[in-house]
């Protein structure tokens, strides 16, 4: 008689898969919690050049002003006016947050300078302009 060995039917063969579950869940979540999330303008500008450009870590938070003075955050047109607003809910959130204005080369220093001041009167300080850093001719 040929003897066979055979595992009791009570016992499972295989591999527990709950902690790896577990440990990718956690890891996503850690992942997502630390992610440092930036706003985008949400249009494109023709930055000016400028031969004493910095390149500095880019901002969390990127107004652009169009050529014909409009002004987008977040891939939406806002006014003026709801610039500041915009600026302090932002800064309550996360008070570390950089501005950085992306204005287009042909948009008026005026507009900018205006964007400019109701960004630091909602409490960001630490505002900074975009350009090309290439030595691209004067003007």
């Amino acid at each position: 008689m040929q003897s066979r060995r055979h595992a009791p039917e009570s016992e499972e063969t295989g591999i527990d898969l709950a902690p790896m579950l577990d440990f990718t869940v956690n890891l996503l979540i850690f992942f997502i919690i630390t992610t440092s999330f930036i706003k985008e303008a949400g249009v494109t500008v023709f930055k000016p050049p400028a031969v004493t450009a910095v390149n500095k870590p880019s901002g969390n938070l990127l107004i652009a002003i169009r050529e014909n003075g409009d002004i987008w955050m977040d891939r939406r047109r806002i006014e003026l006016r709801d610039v500041r607003t915009l600026m302090e809910r932002l800064h309550i959130e996360r008070p570390e947050d950089t501005v950085v204005i992306i204005a287009d080369k042909a948009s008026s220093a005026g507009v900018v300078a205006k964007v400019m001041d109701e960004v630091r009167l909602a409490g960001i300080l630490d505002v900074s302009i975009a350009a090309n850093p290439n030595a691209g001719g004067g003007g």
